[in-house]
């Protein structure tokens, strides 16, 4: 079992047992993997991605007890997943008896590659900036630090923390806009 099933798992077990912050947070991972999922399927109407994912969401939240503890918990959810889909493209007109069955442990491997490309990616763009930018950067707006906390830490005024992200934010732009 790949370590997102697990601690999808892990925060289901304990939002069943009442545990609402672990039902906020499988929530949002469920909601990251099934997002991903759906903007691969539904490339001809991604404004909808979003009605079609709260769709999931609902369901899942409502045959939450159908879920057989001790189950893996992707294909349930995957499952669920499939349906409402097919419930989407048939209130649509379009017939989706060509809809693939995914393997969900493919589908959960599938994003923990995209996210880990999606890094690789953000490093190699962060490291072609100069220290005064990219630190700032990497503790602010990656690492959720403070600005305060973050000239602390880089030993940097405060002025100095926020112009760097500026400077920085602003080269980023000019490099993906550059690669593309």
């Amino acid at each position: 079992m790949h370590d997102r099933e697990q601690e999808l798992a892990a925060l289901f077990a304990a939002a069943v047992a009442g545990d609402a912050a672990a039902y906020r947070r499988f929530l949002q991972l469920a909601a990251q993997l099934l997002r991903a999922w759906l903007r691969r399927r539904m490339t001809q109407r991604p404004d909808e991605v979003e009605d079609v994912l709260q769709e999931i969401l609902l369901a899942l939240h409502n045959q939450r007890a159908s879920h057989q503890p001790g189950q893996p918990l992707g294909p349930w959810m995957f499952a669920i997943a499939r349906y409402k889909l097919v419930d989407y493209w048939r209130r649509h007109g379009r017939r989706a008896a060509h809809l693939p069955l995914d393997d969900e442990h493919c589908e959960l491997a599938a994003v923990e590659t995209e996210q880990a490309n999606t890094a690789r990616d953000l490093a190699k763009l962060l490291a072609a900036l100069p220290a005064k930018q990219r630190e700032p950067i990497r503790l602010v707006k990656l690492a959720g630090l403070s600005v305060s906390e973050a000239a602390a830490e880089t030993g940097l005024t405060e002025s100095a923390v926020k112009v760097g992200i500026h400077r920085g934010l602003k080269a980023l732009a000019a490099l993906i806009r550059k690669e593309k």
